[in-house]
């Protein structure tokens, strides 16, 4: 008989999305995400701003990974002007991203997915019999909350970050003074990441490209190459020459694909998968002490890639902060030309890539910005035609259970996504509605406007 699992509101996601999947047989017939939230042309907004607002417009995409956005941001103008920031201003933008991911990845894997594999609607639930799981993801995330407040000038949306470094250097007695709690959060981290390595990961793998950063030493934050586990290797500038963003008519957010090769996955398995070789001792034996190696194809076990990935950040912030000297200069002046530049971070969620075209003024003529969450889609999809099979064979409760921890392994930030969904209006008297008028292409045809 037919069967259609459908989720009008999925829960325990950043932003509003839907899934529907209709059976035939076993088969998925048909699969959305359907990501419906109004696009919010952050593009088009950005168009004639001046390209030093970039990092402050840009981070009010999203509340959960700002330092995201404000440093692919400032990396893409600054790789415009050829910008090189001193060490110590690189080192503290790191600081300032470790602050980030440490309470975005304690958010997603205490509160909101954690749930899933233990049986709970959320974590209120779950903390009536797991309160120190909960206990544990509140304080690690104040940490990284502290710390991108003491660096980023507030914990949401900072304000200290601008082109060519800050506005000003955080005290050093200031970041010092969160030292105890990073300690602390490290060792819970570590601690509390053999409880999450028994948790009931579902037996299901796939052969995935696994796309990411990867710098000629370190864990990637801010700068490196885009690479992927089936030899994609490419400066970042070269981005729109090997992905494309396509329209379907269920989303509001473009579904990105490598041109002739399909779907890809990003975010902190990718990351794992491709930079193990980069973590440093801390996180490496407590990988080594859960099991847990390169390459894991289990999308489910991207909450222990996040575990691990907490513990490395939480370290190097540690390293940072103890080395930290709060004497040197808060940022380079930047000198304005016509330029194009290309910016690429690893946000929570994935590669977060920015482009801005700047005119002699300073002025930017034209941006484009590609979020994680609409890269994964294609992929999210592929995993749940992958794993009907089993979802028909079950009952309909558990398997839209299953089916909705299958999209939380990704972390989606649905808002984020919806933003650049281009609008291409062709002469005054067109009646197409916004839906007909969307566009899956970046291009800027001539004779139209955008908005």
């Amino acid at each position: 008989m037919p069967k259609t699992i459908k989720v009008d509101f999925l829960a325990r996601v950043e932003g509003e999305g839907a899934l529907t999947i209709e059976f035939d047989g076993e088969t998925a017939k048909h699969v959305e995400l359907r990501i419906f939230e109004p696009p919010r042309f952050f593009e088009a907004f950005l168009q004639g701003r001046a390209a030093a607002e970039a990092p402050d417009i840009t981070a009010r995409i999203c509340g959960i990974c700002p330092v995201a956005y404000q440093m692919s941001a400032c990396g893409a103008v600054e790789d415009a002007l050829d910008m090189t920031l001193p060490d110590e201003l690189r080192t503290l933008r790191r600081l300032l991203y470790c602050g980030e991911w440490i309470e975005s990845h304690a958010l997603h894997m205490f509160m909101l997915h954690a749930p899933d594999f233990l049986g709970y609607q959320d974590s209120l639930a779950m903390a009536k019999d797991h309160p120190e799981l909960v206990k544990a993801g509140l304080a690690i995330k104040k940490t990284g909350n502290a710390i991108v407040n003491v660096v980023g000038g507030r914990e949401v949306h900072p304000i200290n970050v601008r082109i060519g470094g800050f506005y000003r250097l955080p005290e050093r007695s200031r970041l010092r003074a969160v030292l105890p709690d990073i300690e602390a959060a490290l060792d819970s981290m570590d601690a509390k990441l053999d409880a999450l390595a028994r948790l009931p990961f579902p037996d299901f793998e796939r052969d995935y490209e696994f796309v990411g950063l990867r710098h000629e030493r370190d864990y990637p934050f801010c700068e490196g190459r885009i690479v992927s586990n089936r030899g994609l290797d490419i400066a970042v500038r070269d981005y729109d020459a090997h992905f494309e963003e396509q329209h379907l008519p269920h989303s509001t957010a473009l579904h990105s694909r490598i041109r002739g090769r399909g779907a890809y996955f990003t975010g902190p398995l990718a990351r794992f998968n491709l930079n193990a070789d980069r973590l440093g001792a801390r996180a490496r034996d407590a990988s080594a002490r859960i099991g847990f190696s390169a390459p894991c194809t289990n999308p489910f076990k991207s909450l222990l890639a996040r575990g691990i990935e907490v513990i490395q950040v939480l370290d190097e912030a540690r390293r940072i902060i103890s080395g930290y000297r709060d004497d040197g200069p808060a940022h380079l002046e930047p000198e304005w030309r016509a330029a194009t530049g290309y910016g690429c971070s690893e946000a929570p969620r994935g590669i977060l890539y920015h482009r801005y075209r700047i005119d002699d003024a300073g002025n930017i003529e034209s941006a484009q910005i590609v979020p994680p969450t609409s890269q994964n889609q294609s992929t999210i999809e592929d995993d749940l035609r992958e794993i009907a099979p089993r979802l028909a064979g079950m009952p309909h409760a558990d398997a839209t259970w299953l089916a909705e921890q299958s999209i939380r392994n990704y972390d989606p930030c649905i808002s984020c996504s919806t933003h650049f969904l281009k609008l291409k209006i062709v002469g005054e008297s067109s009646t197409d509605t916004p839906r007909n008028r969307a566009s899956g292409t970046n291009s800027e045809p001539n004779g139209s406007s955008e908005s």
